[in-house]
């Protein structure tokens, strides 16, 4: 840009609204030559800047007459504002100009692309669809239920009263305070099955639902145990089942995500709500059987606990247990997954470890 002084620009001139004017037109005629950020900084220097040429200009306002100064001094700020757009403008087509020839000198067209992160389901997300469907196949409904729980429907409606040693099997966080009884009334459920009782008090049988969700249990971790994790319930209620329909039910469900190599147990277990209840575990994937520290040196894993809804529990929702039979059970999608994908630590599925997640 050309760098000489104009007649026009010389301090110590009086301001009229012709210096103005001629001002206003020489700032946009050298604003058109400016060919980078650095002549426009410069540019800007010599007209807008504290010892710029129109700001020099309108210092001598204050000798001149009041009428006039009014009039040149709104002059003066139309073009300070003018010359300010004009900068503006410049300053973005510039930055403009220069990103895009950035990115021409710094792309290589005949490089491949890039390929993008693609999210996907969590494992323990997947393997809960995977159950799911399973059991959607042979006629399950799939509903859920809240995380925070009266102890209503956690224990009371599932057959473990107050001060119930049964209680002990769940370490339950409570979030609310003692009652003047030393009562709780809410807390973190434990397992699943509180939707047992909240699906059977609004639905009259024939029922087959399955119940996804997130649990919490006061305890200690270990590569089969979390204090946070999800289960699945599922409860079929209906007249004439038997224990014969709970075999074949998970004999059929275990087929399907296992394959037909795999063992499966039914021993007898206890839980409240159920009689007689089960345990159904599988073969250890870590040690074929032989015993490891994955399977406690068993041999096998438990994959959930089964039994025939017990008939207090039928009688608490309103139901005939003369009439009407049902079973229930309930899995924890975690140890599926480590079963079905051959993960020896259960804490995996929380540790955020993306060179884990990336394997499913």
């Amino acid at each position: 840009m050309d760098s000489k002084t104009d007649d026009d620009l010389t301090p110590g001139q009086p301001v009229t609204n012709e210096s103005i004017d001629q001002l206003l037109t020489l700032g946009r005629q050298e604003l058109l030559k400016v060919g980078d950020l650095e002549e426009l900084e410069q540019w800007r220097l010599r007209y807008l800047g504290r010892s710029g040429a129109l700001t020099v200009a309108l210092r001598g306002l204050s000798s001149l007459p009041v009428d006039q100064r009014r009039v040149i001094g709104a002059a003066g700020n139309t073009a300070r504002k003018s010359l300010e757009e004009l900068y503006e403008s410049t300053l973005n087509t510039l930055q403009e100009s220069n990103s895009r020839m950035h990115f021409q000198r710094s792309i290589d067209v005949t490089m491949p692309g890039r390929q993008p992160s693609v999210g996907r389901l969590h494992p323990t997300i997947q393997i809960v669809r995977e159950i799911t469907q399973a059991f959607s196949s042979m006629g399950f409904q799939v509903v859920e239920g809240p995380e925070v729980e009266w102890d209503k429907y956690n224990f009371e409606s599932l057959n473990i009263p107050q001060d119930h040693p049964a209680r002990d099997m769940w370490d339950t966080l409570w979030v609310d305070q003692q009652d003047k009884d030393g009562r709780f009334s809410t807390l973190l459920r434990t397992h699943t099955s509180p939707m047992q009782a909240r699906v059977m008090e609004r639905t009259e049988p024939p029922i087959r639902v399955l119940v996804p969700g997130k649990c919490y249990r006061y305890e200690a971790t270990d590569p089969t145990h979390e204090w946070h994790f999800y289960q699945i319930e599922g409860l079929a209620v209906d007249e004439g089942i038997n224990f014969a329909h709970l075999k074949g039910t998970l004999y059929e469900f275990a087929r399907r995500i296992f394959g037909r190599d795999r063992k499966i147990r039914f021993r007898c277990d206890y839980f409240p709500f159920v009689e007689p209840g089960v345990d159904v575990s599988v073969d250890c994937f870590k040690c074929d059987g032989a015993g490891c520290r994955v399977c406690a040196e068993s041999g096998w894993i438990e994959i959930m606990g089964a039994g025939m809804v017990h008939p207090k529990v039928l009688e608490r929702v309103g139901y005939d247990p003369k009439k009407y039979t049902g079973f229930a059970f309930g899995m924890g999608p975690e140890r599926i997954a480590m079963l079905k994908y051959g993960i020896d630590d259960i804490r995996h599925f929380y540790t955020n470890d993306l060179r884990f997640l990336m394997q499913f």
